[in-house]
């Protein structure tokens, strides 16, 4: 069954903004928990422009459901996941200054650097996942650089779901095929919304975990979080 991890980057982004601790970052992590998301994410960046690392210490010991963290594994990356030893660790190729992130990466290209990555945190006991954009020969290399699972980059699939839902999943459910093919477990995320979740899901119902934060948020800013969880747990589970 499809896990829920809510991102909560987008509550850090709105502390930053003004500063002090409004909101909460660590209430809402677990709040987003108490409310039933399955899992947590974060995604720390170096200007630490929304989670910072400080955050990933105090949250970590405090998360009752998965712990996921994402990012690019730069050296500050890496001493950070192996200090605090999160359920999963999700390799992003995101540059400093990318607002959010935009690709995933080419596994055959950069397989000697992500088998080095993946042997590091997988030698820690930590589950091992890398973003890639949706095509089969990427999950392939995925398995080859000895990863547990993929997660799916999905903004086409949102951006072409209004206009043609069966064209815009078409090389997700085949990337997913190989993927299950080649023994890799399957995420799931970026864009991912009430709107066009329950067909990701139907299409594609092997899907171990989506992670969402951005829509999520906006729709708690009217629903409020609990509503919102529950809409999203709804839409999952939505036969």
């Amino acid at each position: 069954m499809t896990r829920l991890s809510v991102n909560i980057n987008k509550f850090a982004t709105l502390r930053n903004a003004r500063g002090g601790n409004m909101p909460d970052v660590t209430k809402a992590a677990l709040d987003c928990e108490r409310f039933g998301a399955e899992g947590i994410t974060v995604h720390p960046r170096p200007d630490e422009r929304h989670i910072r690392y400080s955050d990933v210490r105090t949250i970590r010991p405090l998360v009752r459901t998965e712990f996921n963290i994402e990012g690019n594994p730069i050296p500050s990356f890496i001493d950070l996941v192996c200090e605090v030893v999160p359920d999963q660790v999700t390799l992003v190729p995101d540059a400093p200054d990318a607002i959010t992130s935009n690709a995933g990466w080419n596994t055959l290209a950069h397989k000697d650097f992500l088998t080095d990555i993946c042997r590091t945190f997988k030698s820690r006991g930590i589950r091992t996942s890398i973003f890639i954009d949706p095509d089969p020969a990427m999950a392939e290399g995925a398995a080859a650089c000895g990863a547990d699972r993929v997660e799916l980059y999905t903004a086409d699939y949102a951006a072409g779901y209004a206009q043609e839902r069966e064209a815009a999943i078409a090389r997700y459910l085949e990337t997913a095929k190989a993927a299950r093919s080649a023994g890799l477990g399957l995420n799931a995320g970026h864009d991912l919304s009430l709107e066009n979740l329950a067909y990701f899901i139907r299409t594609i119902p092997w899907t171990d975990e989506v992670s969402i934060g951005h829509a999520l948020v906006c729709d708690a800013l009217y629903l409020g979080l609990e509503p919102t969880i529950a809409a999203y747990l709804a839409q999952i589970h939505k036969k």
